[in-house]
């Protein structure tokens, strides 16, 4: 397997530098079980060039009730778990919001939100029907000096064929960020193909992996296959920054 990893070291984690979206705290929500599995991945993503991973727990009113305060001790322990098995890894975290009113609840009530970068708030919708509340939290999230991220628009049913909220979203001031399994074809064709087209669109901000286990680590290199990728790295992505 390493011989294949380092065939793809230069085009993937050299090109992104960070992933900002994955799911390697234990216990936290649907990602990774133990500290064994997440380091695991850990080295995964190492071995793709990658040298900053920005984990994001999911925060959820009826599933995933995470505090600031949980996912920052979490992220110490893993931490610690890398640097006494010497893996040399930047790990840091924010969180991936649903949006729903405990989440608008927080924003409205001044809770502290937890973001990377420049303020960037990742978050997430139902993927069926769009939220009626969406407008609402953009404005909130924008006038508090957030910057939203949406995480996987290509994968939202209500968002496929719909370029004209997309693009409406866009002037909102939320930023975009696809997954590299979609640009794969992991999820679906027609997954795969909103991808391709936020591409051509020029509306890709971020790449993620949203990474939940180590199958998953394995297969995200397989986006450098695609045409799509090399495409969106000459789109100016913020991954480089972080």
């Amino acid at each position: 397997m390493l011989g294949w990893l380092k065939r793809k070291r230069l085009v993937l984690g050299d090109a992104l530098i960070t992933d900002m979206h994955s799911h390697l705290l234990p216990g936290l929500d649907d990602g990774v079980k133990t500290l064994e599995e997440a380091e695991a991945i850990v080295r995964v993503f190492k071995q793709l060039g990658y040298r900053k991973l920005i984990t994001t727990p999911h925060v959820m009113q009826d599933h995933y009730r995470n505090t600031p305060e949980d996912i920052l001790t979490r992220l110490n322990e893993l931490r610690r778990h890398l640097t006494e098995r010497n893996i040399e890894m930047d790990v840091a975290a924010a969180a991936e919001y649903y949006l729903d009113e405990f989440f608008i609840r927080s924003l409205e009530s001044g809770n502290a939100l937890l973001t990377f970068g420049d303020n960037y708030l990742l978050f997430e919708t139902n993927f069926i029907s769009e939220p009626l509340t969406l407008n609402e939290f953009i404005f909130a999230a924008t006038t508090r000096g957030y910057r939203p991220v949406l995480a996987h628009p290509e994968r939202y049913l209500y968002l496929q064929d719909n370029v004209g909220r997309i693009e409406d979203l866009a002037n909102r001031g939320v930023l975009f960020q696809v997954n590299l399994g979609s640009l794969a074809g992991f999820y679906s064709k027609a997954v795969q193909v909103m991808a391709g087209r936020l591409v051509d669109m020029g509306l890709v901000h971020f790449l993620g992996s949203d990474c939940h286990n180590l199958q998953h680590a394995e297969g995200i290199a397989k986006a450098s296959k695609s045409r799509y990728f090399e495409k969106a790295l000459n789109l100016g992505l913020i991954n480089h920054d972080l």
